[in-house]
């Protein structure tokens, strides 16, 4: 008797095993220092009794306790890492980790939005690289640290290949996506910026001022180092670190985004992904208004990616808000609030604007550092109306509108009539905007 053929859903494909991989062998030297860690973080926690307990310690325990401490760090780096494997299938990237306790991440590709490449110092030195991950619907980033860099450069490339729907075993040989450089920013001109940035200098007079009227309150010596230690790093912080973290900012296009490459000593390469930008503000400080210089921020959905820019000349900052908005152009008047809205903010009232063109909401605020946010009219989630008891004397109302990105954009003090019309409006231009926006696809 002959069989039918079995009809081809029926057959059952062989499928090719899945092939688990370790991360780079440097990595148990860095997961090492977590025990130490905990030591140091609990003399930290309690400075007296962590130096009660070493003023009792011989040189016998001392030798002791590191002859301990030490194979103990380095079993546990060994251990975490020999447990951690990560494997590539179909439809996700699996990180499996836990020695006691295991733990598997289950990353849907088709839920990727960026592959971000960091590189701290010493990291650079020893010649690898850690992945971190921004998935749709996540907070924290999945992170894979160490890899050395080919491979990670080669995996990145794999995964936003997949994660834009190409085939598995076509997604090896798409490769890294091309850059074309949009912006640099030199050195020198970000130094300068710092030096006309009001935060700054607010910073350090606070830092040198504070600490001696303390002294002379108080004569207090832990009273003036628990105060100004914390103003001395805001001070670095807002100058140096800003500095150094900033440093060589790139910006590049390519099919799966925007690349920003940055950093002096620990090297960052971000990609901000296509489509999953919700807001985007035009910082304007006083002092660099006279020069035409601006900033770029982001509110990115799902990621943390926050500065676009972190300074350039107008011109050239919205030719890159350009790439990353398409079809959007900054609107160059805004209308202010009504003159009777100098009853409910005085003076500070003409820091406000609004405008709304065919493609975004804009609007302003701020009188010495001046912040235009513009919201797509496709990423507008909600959009309300607020009158406290003044503002509705004064016949003014705020008109609040929500993103994905849970940020809120405000037009301030408009005209009450006005608002309403507005609300009705823009609830329908977010409908429209929604139903005839592109999709957020990879390499389009």
């Amino acid at each position: 008797m002959n069989t039918p053929a079995p009809d081809t859903e029926d057959v059952i494909r062989e499928r090719k095993p899945l092939v688990e991989r370790r991360l780079h062998p440097v990595t148990p030297f860095r997961r090492a220092w977590a025990p130490v860690a905990v030591v140091a973080g609990w003399a930290v926690h309690d400075p007296n009794q962590a130096q009660e307990q070493l003023t009792r310690l011989t040189t016998t325990a001392l030798l002791i306790g590191l002859a301990v401490i030490v194979p103990a760090a380095a079993l546990y780096g060994f251990l975490s890492w020999w447990f951690t494997h990560f494997a590539v299938t179909e439809t996700e990237l699996r990180i499996r980790t836990g020695l006691l306790f295991r733990r598997t991440a289950h990353i849907r590709l088709d839920r990727l939005q960026a592959v971000d490449v960091t590189q701290p110092l010493l990291a650079r030195v020893a010649g690898v690289t850690k992945l971190k991950l921004d998935v749709i619907g996540t907070d924290k980033k999945d992170e894979l640290a160490y890899l050395g860099e080919d491979d990670a450069r080669a995996l990145r490339a794999e995964l936003l290949a997949r994660a834009a729907g190409f085939a598995p075993e076509t997604a090896h040989e798409v490769g890294e996506a091309p850059v074309r450089q949009l912006l640099h920013v030199p050195a020198g001109f970000l130094a300068v910026s710092l030096l006309l940035t009001g935060a700054t200098w607010g910073s350090l007079a606070a830092a040198l001022v504070v600490p001696p009227f303390l002294w002379f309150a108080t004569h207090s010596v832990w009273t003036v180092l628990a105060t100004g230690v914390p103003l001395l790093g805001a001070a670095g912080a807002s100058s140096v670190g800003r500095f150094v973290g900033e440093y060589d900012w790139t910006v590049g296009e390519s099919p799966d985004g925007l690349r920003i490459d940055h950093g002096l000593l620990d090297r960052t390469h971000e990609t901000v992904p296509p489509g999953r930008v919700q807001t985007v503000r035009i910082v304007e400080p006083l002092l660099w208004r006279r020069r035409g210089w601006v900033r770029v921020e982001l509110d990115v959905a799902g990621s943390s990616n926050s500065v676009l820019v972190p300074v350039a000349p107008r011109e050239a900052a919205e030719s890159v808000i350009a790439r990353v908005l398409p079809g959007v152009t900054v609107p160059s008047t805004l209308s202010r609030p009504p003159r009777r809205a100098w009853w409910c903010v005085p003076l500070w009232w003409r820091g406000y604007g609004l405008a709304v063109t065919d493609t975004v909401f804009a609007a302003r605020h701020g009188l010495l550092r001046r912040r235009l946010s513009l919201v797509p009219h496709a990423k507008v989630q909600s959009v309300r109306l607020t009158q406290g008891p003044w503002e509705r004397f004064r016949g003014v109302a705020d008109v609040h509108v929500d993103t994905g990105a849970n940020q809120t954009v405000t037009a301030r003090l408009r005209d009450a009539a006005e608002a309403a019309e507005l609300l009705q409006a823009q609830a329908d231009r977010s409908r429209t905007g929604r139903r005839e926006a592109r999709p957020d696809r990879w390499m389009a």
